[in-house]
């Protein structure tokens, strides 16, 4: 029996346990896990495990200490009102955990870092300015800047000098605060056509070009894995401008053992390079309700680097 296919019989048989008695069995599989942190800086975002615990996020933060996770972080974080916030860093910080990225800026609609519209490009200044305050608020360094959709009416050399000025910019607002701007690299084929940075190489050219501590790349596994593949090779040759690590297997973008991505080589490795940052959870549930939940808790303690 290979690894894959051990791993998911054992997933399908925590589930099978939750379907006789979904509280007891889901209650057990959970005290299993109780308070034995995770060796990988798993993320999870609010709402991922809502079935087990509900929607109240304090609440959602607490459990997830409880099961062992020792960092947070929330791409929508921005859009919930300050004092929202304010209970989020408390919390966090009085578990002893810590808060990862959150969005700054974020537009799927214009071009704004390949663009040279002094409107949209002022836009983004201002909203990066604005990110320096909600990072400090959080206690953290890491703002997450969406790159925008690409130009078609410029050819592609004028739109990576576009976004290589813009982001020097960024990087200068972030520099005296500590703080690192991640962008990430969004596919084409499924989820995001048309975006501006769609491939690591091209990430890789534009944080070299910027030549900034406070820009780096965010490099999400489900992404690559659908625009390019290769991902540790591609990993090992960029892996001195990533700042940020965020997880998904593909097909489907849910949790790690329901795709075709090795994430037992792939942590394993990440880690032994000696990795020790965020991995943010961006991703679904593949089975509903709380069996689902207790099935992904199961998988990121088989994938758990040793």
């Amino acid at each position: 029996m290979n690894r894959h296919t051990f791993i998911r019989q054992s997933l399908l048989a925590g589930a099978a346990l939750v379907s006789l008695d979904p509280m007891r069995s889901a209650a057990n599989a959970l005290n299993l896990l109780k308070e034995k942190p995770f060796n990988m800086k798993f993320s999870p975002e609010f709402g991922i495990f809502k079935e087990l615990v509900g929607k109240d996020i304090i609440d959602q933060i607490k459990w997830g200490y409880d099961q062992g996770f020792r960092a947070w972080e929330s791409t929508w974080l921005a859009r919930r009102p300050v004092e929202e916030q304010e209970r989020i860093s408390k919390t966090v910080s009085q578990l002893g955990m810590e808060f990862g990225q959150f969005v700054g800026t974020m537009n799927f609609k214009e071009p704004t870092f390949a663009s040279r519209d002094q409107a949209i490009r002022d836009n983004v200044l201002k909203e990066v300015k604005a990110s320096v305050e909600i990072a400090k608020r959080m206690n953290t360094k890491f703002i997450h800047n969406v790159l925008g959709m690409a130009d078609p009416k410029l050819p592609w050399d004028f739109q990576m000098a576009n976004a290589i000025e813009l982001l020097k910019r960024a990087a200068a607002i972030y520099e005296p605060h500590g703080i690192v701007m991640v962008m990430e690299t969004m596919n084409h084929k499924i989820n995001h056509p048309g975006m501006f940075l769609h491939t690591i190489p091209q990430a890789y050219a534009m944080a070299k070009a910027v030549g900034s501590p406070s820009l780096k790349i965010l490099f999400d596994f489900y992404h690559i894995q659908i625009q390019e593949g290769n991902i540790i090779p591609t990993l090992d040759y960029a892996w001195d401008e990533i700042g940020y690590m965020q997880i998904g297997d593909s097909p489907g973008r849910n949790e790690p053992t329901t795709g075709e991505i090795n994430f037992v080589n792939v942590l394993q490795h990440v880690y032994d390079k000696g990795y020790r940052g965020f991995m943010g959870m961006e991703h679904g549930i593949l089975k509903p309700g709380k069996a689902g939940e207790v099935a992904a808790l199961a998988a990121y303690r088989a994938v758990d680097p040793k």
